[in-house]
């Protein structure tokens, strides 16, 4: 009789068949797994779409539980650590295809709104176009605990809370409605939040499933296990480093930015003041100072606020929105 594999960190054959199972899309029930995975993307995406126009957390929250992409993100690092190329590559176009489609649901729910989507009032936007390294460090340690999940069948239920912890279909909405907008920079933040993510979870997963001595394992249990080169390591962690790149770029926007709002928001509010008016929104981006001011009649002096920002030593643009008039109720019409 042959000695059972021998574990490493509690991780035995069976743990490896159970992953390859769940992941890999091979077997006598890939066919069902594949119908079930574009069937519940497709909602996903219209799930997701649907939330973000409409501003609702709890919607977008409910389309990152249904969205199945995890499973073939976590499958590539799978692959990746068993060195099988044809799974990875499948489950890689998986995870392209998977974002195509959701990329068109979101441009096709957006040219169906005969409203539009006003992204700058929108939180679900404005959380997913501005991807800084605070998102990465994130994302790296919520695949380290998807990985760890997976692994460990014993903690297995916190999966629904690392689906909820990485953002993965709404990015993909939020691209898909910004680029029927032709917003097409907040279309690429939202795109780079999602190669974040994904980079993110691959990478972690890898480490991961080294750690755990998977490969040992899978090729003791007779499980098909080609050769792991160095290079292929290298070139994950070389994504890692490329998507940090962009990321820090933005943090350091987001940080001037900021600071500009907090030099700003005082010399602003002291404008509108003397002129019985008051700031209702102020924030800084694209290089300007952007303010919605709200007053009585006659209408507040912009040029006014532009000489007290420019003693201020705030040397950026400025673009004033003014709402003349007030509030008051009307009588109940019967």
């Amino acid at each position: 009789m042959e000695p059972a594999p021998r574990a490493r960190l509690g991780l035995t054959s069976a743990d490896i068949d159970r992953m390859i199972d769940a992941l890999l899309f091979i077997g006598p029930e890939a066919g069902r797994k594949r119908s079930a995975f574009w069937v519940l993307l497709g909602l996903a995406g219209v799930i997701s779409s649907a939330g973000v126009a409409s501003d609702s957390t709890a919607t977008v929250i409910g389309a990152m539980i249904v969205a199945p992409l995890m499973t073939p993100i976590l499958g590539t690092a799978l692959a990746l650590v068993l060195a099988r190329k044809g799974s990875m590559v499948r489950s890689l176009g998986y995870v392209i295809g998977g974002a195509l489609l959701v990329i068109a649901t979101g441009f096709a729910f957006g040219a169906l709104d005969p409203i539009g989507l006003v992204s700058e009032t929108n939180t679900q936007v404005q959380n997913r176009i501005n991807p800084g390294l605070i998102d990465l460090i994130a994302a790296l340690a919520t695949g380290t605990v998807g990985a760890f999940a997976l692994v460990r069948s014993d903690v297995s239920d916190t999966l629904p809370g690392v689906a909820i912890a990485i953002s993965l279909v709404p990015p993909l909405a939020v691209a898909g409605l910004m680029l029927e907008a032709a917003r097409y920079s907040d279309a690429f933040g939202s795109l780079l939040l999602f190669g974040t993510n994904v980079t993110a979870i691959i990478a972690t997963g890898t480490a991961v499933l080294l750690l755990y001595g998977v490969r040992d394992v899978a090729r003791e249990s007779g499980a098909q296990v080609g050769e792991l080169r160095g290079r292929t390591l290298l070139v994950v962690a070389s994504l890692v480093v490329l998507v940090a790149v962009p990321l820090s770029v933005g943090t350091t926007q987001v940080v001037s930015q900021r600071l500009a709002e907090a030099e700003a928001a005082p010399v602003a509010r002291e404008w509108a003041e003397a002129q019985g008016w008051q700031v209702t929104l102020l924030d800084v981006r694209d290089g300007a100072v952007r303010l919605i001011a709200l007053g009585p009649p006659p209408e507040a002096d912009p040029q006014e606020l532009r000489e007290r920002l420019d003693d201020a030593g705030i040397d950026l643009d400025l673009v004033v929105n003014l709402v003349v008039g007030g509030q008051r109720e009307l009588p109940a019409v019967p």
